[in-house]
Order: C-alpha cells, then sequence, then structure tokens
C-alpha cells in the first residue's frame, strides 16, 4: 500500500527507527527508512540523527524527484536510492536501509545469497542479491539497488550494508530482521563446521504456502546438492 494518512506513515518511520537502534542493526547516525503517500510523496529520515531518537519534526518530505515539499531538516544522503526503488516498483511504499553486523559482513563477499538454509530464509527472505560496490549517496548506488525491486525482497549493498522494501514501512523493517537473522543463523552454521540445505523436495512442498500467502518473489534457492 501507498500511505494515505501522513500521520500513520510518520509514525510507521518513528517506530521502526526505534526498533533498528534497539537490535543494533544501527548504530550513531546510521540507515534511513522512508515511506511514499498515495500522492507519491515520499516521507524520509534526515541526516546526521540516530534513528533511535527521531521526533516527527525532523522527517522530511520530497516529490518524487527529490525536491523538499515539507519539513526543514537536511534529508538523508541516501535520498536517491529511496526514490529509484519507488519509481521501479510500484508496490513498494516502505523502505528500510540498514547496517546489521552479520549481513554487512557478509555483503563484503561481494555475492548474491541463494542458499535455502531455514525456512524463513526460503519464506521471508528468498535469494539475496548483491549491488556492486558504490559510493554512499551515489547515484550508481542507487541505480545498482533499485534493478532488484521487482525481483527480490532485499538486496545487500557491497561493504555497506542492507535495503529492504515492502508494502509498508513494517513490512521492510520485518524483512531487515529477517534478513539479519538469516545470515546470523548461516554464520553460526559455518561455525558448527556443516552448511547443510533444505532438498529439492522441501523446496517444492513450499510453494503452495507460498502461494497462499502471496509470495511471489524470492525464488532461486540452491537445495541440497546444487551448490
Amino acid at each position: 500500500m501507498n500511505y494515505t494518512s501522513h500521520q500513520e506513515a510518520k509514525e510507521a518511520i518513528l517506530e521502526a527507527g526505534r526498533r533498528l537502534y534497539a537490535r543494533g542493526f544501527v548504530c550513531a547516525n546510521d540507515g534511513n527508512l522512508s515511506a511514499r503517500m498515495a500522492d507519491g510523496t515520499v516521507w524520509i529520515t534526515p541526516t546526521g540523527v540516530s534513528k533511535g531518537f527521531m521526533t516527527e519534526e525532523m522527517l522530511v518530505r520530497l516529490d518524487p524527484e527529490g525536491k523538499t515539499v515539507e519539513g526543514t531538516w537536511r534529508v538523508s544522503s541516501e535520498a536517491a536510492m529511496h526514490l529509484a526503488l519507488y519509481r521501479e516498483n510500484p508496490d513498494i511504499g516502505g523502505v528500510v536501509h540498514a547496517h546489521p553486523a552479520a549481513a554487512t559482513a557478509y555483503s563484503t563477499l561481494g555475492r548474491d545469497f541463494d542458499l535455502a538454509i531455514s525456512l524463513d530464509a526460503v519464506l521471508q527472505v528468498g535469494r539475496v542479491p548483491c549491488a556492486p560496490y558504490a559510493a554512499t549517496g551515489s547515484k550508481a548506488l542507487a541505480e545498482s539497488a533499485a534493478k532488484y525491486c521487482n525481483e527480490a525482497y532485499a538486496a545487500l549493498l557491497e561493504h555497506h550494508g542492507a535495503v529492504t522494501w515492502g508494502s509498508d514501512v513494517l513490512r521492510a523493517l520485518y524483512r531487515m530482521e529477517c534478513l539479519e537473522q538469516t545470515f546470523t543463523v548461516y554464520a553460526n552454521m559455518r561455525a558448527f563446521g556443516e552448511v547443510r540445505l533444505l532438498t529439492r523436495a522441501q523446496l517444492e512442498e513450499l510453494e503452495p504456502i507460498k502461494q497462499k500467502f502471496g509470495i511471489p518473489l524470492g525464488g532461486g534457492m540452491k537445495a541440497r546438492g546444487e551448490r
């Protein structure tokens, strides 16, 4: 959905920011969040502010081209990435960019993640592409992330972190939580000495569940014996 209530959109951003900070997915002034309104404008977080301690007055509303239409704070340096995602996929109503430790560590490898290590990895995350390294706030970064938003629910940003999207801000937040959980589990599996995947038959059993709950994206996961 795209938000129809400005108050609801702003409250969702503030709540998601508090949760990101509480879980350690951002530190200091890291990260940024946004929500798209039904009129096409976008509420987004300011730069230079901890996402755990924001107030409504700090949020900024942009038009689709990035011009400020409401608010006085300096907008996030990653605004271009958020706007690019909204342009590419009209179903996106919320975007979350953060630096959770496990996902960020994996992003330094510069490769996609497509291993079916758990039910959540398959149903909540799916294949996660890795956007090639680009400087923060750059046009290259915005374009590299946006090209994946019609085939996946999240993208890694090489040496940078991750970005997730959804029909609203909290859905994007939940995907960030599932993403970090997936990479934490993967790291622990490697520590235990074996990364054991679901079988192809087990993956196929999940297809009716994906259809029932309307999970159209996130396929392309590798099963046991397919690496």
